[in-house]
């Protein structure tokens, strides 16, 4: 009888770390896989990530075009068709929201220009950013 009282704590022991460690990952972005070679539309991305300003969204598409569709480095054409896209509405100015997320650290500059036009990519840390939806780390 004691074995069975033992194991009834160690399972419920288990089941409170496990809802913890679910609790942690509620707001982790779905990646594709071989097994949904698709993924998400950006659309679909947007509704999942939920971002609050144009700031933001911009962050969010520049993240899903080098996520979901492979880009290494993205303009600011890419960006404004992916809007569309998502059926959401497309800054005034897209370039001066890709450069308030390169004063925040979250895009960085590309090497090498996309159709002849500047192109940038996401930086590790606006990956990180993103990832943990728009938070800081220190939050």
């Amino acid at each position: 009888m004691s074995d069975i009282k033992e194991l009834a704590e160690r399972l419920s022991s288990l089941e409170r770390r496990m809802a913890a460690l679910e609790g942690r990952f509620k707001n982790v972005v779905r990646q594709p896989t071989s097994k949904d070679p698709k993924g998400l539309s950006v659309r679909e991305f947007m509704l999942t990530t939920k971002p609050t300003n144009d700031v933001a969204k911009t962050l969010a598409i520049a993240y899903y075009l080098e996520k979901y569709e492979g880009v290494t480095s993205f303009n600011a054409d890419d960006i404004a068709r992916c809007f569309q896209l998502a059926k959401e509405p497309a800054p005034e100015n897209i370039n001066d929201k890709i450069n308030m997320n390169i004063r925040k650290g979250h895009i960085a500059e590309a090497k090498e220009k996309k159709n002849k036009k500047k192109a940038w990519f996401v930086s590790n840390s606006g990956e990180q950013f993103l990832e943990r939806g728009f938070q800081s780390r220190d939050k």
